[in-house]
């Protein structure tokens, strides 16, 4: 059962869920408009772990670098890593190898939302 649900606000959170699904393979397990046809909160998925999203004031600032917003364990980080580079993802850290045994790398979303991606799974 999960616990944990990073959640994180869009401008445009339509177009957020489509980048999202192309970028980073997630698949679109919920949307519920309001009234006025935005996201008032979405589910996507990736394998069994879940994000939710919606409309609303993206952050102001940037995060530095290292300050991620969320990280997401997947099989072959590489392969991941050029999948987010071909959708245009800004990919801040490079794959590389960590002294804990992962594979990692980092990109910004949309939003300026840090994302880290790894093989490391606790």
């Amino acid at each position: 059962m999960r616990s944990i649900y990073p959640v994180f606000r869009y401008a445009d959170a339509h177009a957020a869920i489509d980048w999202l699904c192309a970028a980073f393979g997630f698949r679109v397990h919920a949307v519920h408009e309001g009234p006025d046809g935005s996201v008032a909160h979405a589910e996507l998925a990736l394998d069994d772990d879940m994000i939710m999203i919606g409309t609303g004031n993206a952050p102001q600032a940037r995060p530095a670098d290292d300050a991620y917003a969320v990280y997401v364990a997947v099989d072959d980080v590489d392969a991941h890593h050029d999948r987010a580079k071909a959708a245009g993802a800004e990919i801040i850290r490079e794959p590389f190898d960590t002294d804990y045994a992962s594979r990692d790398y980092a990109a910004r979303d949309l939003a300026g939302n840090v994302w880290s991606f790894g093989t490391y799974r606790p």
